[in-house]
């Protein structure tokens, strides 16, 4: 039987970071696929350019980490600047950005809809995928804050520490973005049925 590979905490991997700064590659292993999937379902940009972005990421974190308060979780810490750097590049480069891809997401459908305040019929695939369309017409603030609740698995504490906004502000905006997002929905069902 082989033995299990102990996997580091994150305030391990920092301590050798701090010690060797060739040991940064190990942040860059735990985190970067992680970051990856979070700016694509944010922008839906394409491959090269999230390289580009997280290879800018990471140069932040680098140059920051001596800054890093342990007393904050370093994941939301990470995320906060992913999240800064990619709204930042996203508001750049908006018009040239597609929506969010429907196929990799439909897991954001299952999830939001375990909510119990906003139940609609998703029966077929089409309404699964009118669902996203619906998540790319909501306003930016509100379609962050729901990808970091349903589809990054994000609790309020970790989200509040992201946007840097108040818990009680992110149950707000995850309640509006729910409404705005089932009010967009119900557009483009009742487009359809026309």
């Amino acid at each position: 039987m082989f033995l299990e590979e102990k996997k580091e905490s994150d305030v391990e991997i920092i301590k050798k970071v701090l010690e060797n700064s060739d040991n940064f590659s190990l942040i860059i292993q735990k985190y970067q696929e992680k970051l990856r999937w979070y700016i694509r379902r944010i922008t839906n940009i394409k491959n090269e350019e999230i390289d580009d972005l997280l290879q800018d990421i990471f140069i932040s974190v680098y140059e920051n980490l001596n800054a890093y308060n342990i007393e904050l979780s370093f994941s939301s810490w990470i995320y906060r600047i992913a999240h800064n750097k990619t709204i930042n590049y996203w508001k750049k480069h908006k018009k040239e950005i597609e929506s969010i891809s429907v196929d990799e997401n439909l897991s954001f459908v299952e999830s939001i809809f375990n909510e119990d305040n906003l139940i609609l019929n998703l029966e077929k695939k089409d309404d699964k995928k009118n669902l996203l369309k619906a998540l790319n017409k909501i306003d930016l603030k509100y379609k962050e804050v729901l990808i970091l609740k349903f589809l990054e698995n994000r609790d309020y504490k970790d989200i509040s520490d992201i946007l840097e906004k108040p818990m009680g502000s992110i149950a707000t905006l995850i309640n509006r973005g729910k409404k705005q997002l089932k009010l967009e929905f119900e557009k483009i069902i009742n487009k359809k049925n026309d």
